[in-house]
């Protein structure tokens, strides 16, 4: 039996990456849910001070983003995403070790994120140290109307 290992590699991205995280968000966030931020929301944010882009690859293809900011002591993973034909690789678990550990560098005592109740991504962020601490009522608002609720979830950085 032969294992193939699958090599990650991360690189910080910038205004230039946005056409490549929109068709990621396209590819990787069900419009049903209302998640994928617009261009212009991205470039809004990416202009602020202590905002970070973080692109993941495999064999040169991008398959992955992860875009966090960091404010006083605290950071907040904003989103992340994966390619579906690249998940259950590493790539998300990948990409959120690296915000957890930029945010320590950059002295972040604390890291915050939220996400839509039934996302299989709260098995990722709870195996990496994440707590529920709060609920939003119906903050996602999807395609037709529907509402679904957001979790939010903290990991101390010691």
């Amino acid at each position: 039996m032969s294992s193939v290992l699958t090599m990650i590699e991360l690189r910080s991205g910038g205004t230039a990456d946005l056409a490549m995280v929109e068709s990621l968000m396209t590819e990787a966030f069900d419009p049903r849910f209302g998640e994928a931020w617009t261009r212009g929301q991205c470039l809004g944010i990416m202009a602020l001070p202590g905002v970070w882009l973080t692109i993941a690859s495999i064999d040169g293809k991008p398959v992955g983003f992860a875009l966090s900011r960091q404010i006083l002591d605290e950071a907040e993973l904003l989103l992340l995403a994966t390619a579906p034909a690249s998940r259950r690789k590493g790539v998300a678990a990948a990409l959120l070790r690296s915000v957890i550990t930029e945010a320590r560098e950059k002295n972040a005592l604390k890291l915050h994120l939220e996400v839509r109740e039934g996302n299989d991504a709260i098995k990722l962020y709870r195996a990496s140290g994440f707590t529920k601490v709060g609920e939003r009522r119906a903050y996602y608002r999807g395609n037709a109307g529907q509402t679904f609720d957001a979790f939010t979830f903290r990991r101390e950085l010691p």
